[in-house]
């Protein structure tokens, strides 16, 4: 089994470089080429399953490949919710008093769920329901933070080590199951 997670395309410009957790966020037009372009290079590939998070800017991305089969949308496929620090930046955050000390702390420190909570959900999501899929390839159009901490879960790497992996707006990454 092979599964594709595509990172959604680049969100509004106000949006850019901030904390957007849950918010119900548009693409920019640079995020619809990305789109396109995406769609285009997985074109190739006959996804038998699809599962798209549930918000507007992952849908949007998933638009650009004209599926005819159903689409499965989850909440359980967002990004890790950021609380009242949703919407902000570093700078803004750090300006409020939060201080950055590790990675850790740093994440811990902002409001919404916590990482553990998070990382399990992940987990549960990625065991409980990608993998029990019969199908051979699967396509997952979701976030940045989801793919991120599901390649910590699956590669035991830190999560700080798999939050450093560059993965630009509209890109995806393959993982083979057999090999996990």
């Amino acid at each position: 089994m092979k599964i594709t997670l595509l990172r959604h395309g680049e969100v509004q410009e106000k949006y850019l470089g901030k904390y957007n957790g849950h918010i119900d966020i548009q693409l920019s037009e640079n995020g619809k080429t990305q789109a396109k372009k995406a769609a285009k290079e997985l074109n190739s590939i006959a996804f038998e399953r699809v599962y798209c998070s549930d918000l507007l800017r992952a849908k949007e991305t998933l638009n650009a490949f004209h599926f005819h089969q159903n689409i499965i949308y989850s909440n359980q496929l967002r990004e890790k919710s950021w609380g009242r620090h949703e919407g902000k930046s570093f700078d803004e955050i750090v300006a409020e008093g939060i201080e950055y000390e590790s990675f850790l702390q740093w994440i811990e420190a902002l409001d919404g769920e916590s990482m553990a909570e998070y990382i399990e959900k992940v987990k549960t999501y990625f065991y409980e329901t990608l993998l029990k899929e019969n199908a051979q390839n699967i396509l997952v159009v979701t976030h940045s933070g989801f793919i991120k901490t599901l390649l910590h879960i699956t590669n035991d790497i830190s999560l700080e080590e798999a939050f450093g992996i560059s993965l630009p707006y509209g890109s995806s990454i393959t993982l083979d199951t057999i090999s996990l």
